[in-house]
């Protein structure tokens, strides 16, 4: 009861601080008056933020959050009676990701955006479309919580603020555990793979991607426990309440249908499945019409 009680804080949280209330700005920017005339909707995509938004091995974009947006966009279109939306890509990085919207160049941010208060200045965002946090990645056997990494070997990449925030986590807990910097994610889970290490820590949106790359991904398991919460959205134009509004209504239908699961499927493999809490943020998130 407890655990369902924390889960439901946590999307409730989740979903208030990426919907928030009208913008200061206030000015409608007109964005579905643009899409219904040029029957194209824009899309910000990241190169290296796999596997929420990256280039595949074709160089095009892909990607959960790629991939989300694109029916994000089919079903605005269905909105706005345009039978065939057109899909433009414009390439992002980290560091100029939101000039791309506050700018007019992109429409939608599609990468993993976590929503905060300070971004809300900046652009708006979507309701949620994902929580990440800090997770463990443990052979069958092996330790699911903290407490249970006493005297373990974990790897980590090396030189992260993931390999920064495990030790902080392990100090703040009272845990004695053994940490072992991994060069690669790669490294990483051969390690696991190995029984060289008893965890892997790191990104659960990563991780889950990790596992399909194991020599036996049934042996592994993702902890249920999050280390640390960030709830995901898509950026938006600030102020444009129009758009927002079918964006939202957007994804609440996909939520409500069921495609997210499929979505998510394509991205982290046919035997993945959402976790408790995306589970719960996906039936909160799916607003009556």
């Amino acid at each position: 009861m407890r655990s369902a009680l924390r889960t439901a804080a946590v999307v409730a949280a989740a979903l208030a601080l990426a919907h928030g209330g009208a913008s200061a700005q206030g000015t409608p920017g007109g964005t579905l008056d643009r899409i219904r005339a040029s029957k194209t909707i824009r899309i910000a995509y990241r190169a290296d933020a796999v596997p929420f938004s990256f280039r595949n091995s074709a160089g095009q974009p892909a990607g959960f959050m790629v991939d989300l947006c694109k029916a994000v966009a089919a079903r605005v279109g269905q909105q706005l009676s345009i039978p065939s939306i057109n899909l433009s890509y414009v390439l992002v990085t980290a560091a100029d990701r939101f000039d791309a919207v506050r700018q007019g160049r992109a429409d939608l941010l599609c990468e993993p955006t976590s929503a905060t208060l300070a971004r809300r200045e900046i652009v708006d965002f979507s309701t949620a479309t994902y929580i990440d946090g800090a997770g463990l990645l443990v052979r069958g056997d092996g330790p699911r919580s903290f407490q249970g990494l006493a005297g373990q070997q974990i790897g980590v990449l090396a030189g992260t603020t993931t390999e920064e925030g495990l030790r902080n986590s392990l100090k703040a807990a009272g845990v004695t555990a053994t940490i072992v910097p991994a060069t690669t994610h790669a490294d990483g889970i051969a390690m696991l793979d190995a029984g060289k290490i008893s965890a892997y820590f790191g990104d659960r949106g990563i991780l889950q991607f990790l596992v399909l790359q194991s020599k036996d991904p049934g042996k592994l398991a993702l902890a249920d426990q999050y280390f640390s919460v960030e709830p995901y959205a898509l950026g938006l134009p600030r102020g444009d309440e129009n758009f927002r509004l079918a964006v939202d209504r957007a994804l609440s239908r996909i939520y409500r249908s069921g495609e997210i699961s499929a979505l998510f499927a394509s991205t982290f493999g046919g035997n993945a499945a959402p976790s408790q809490i995306l589970q719960t943020l996906y039936v909160i998130a799916a607003y009556p019409e």
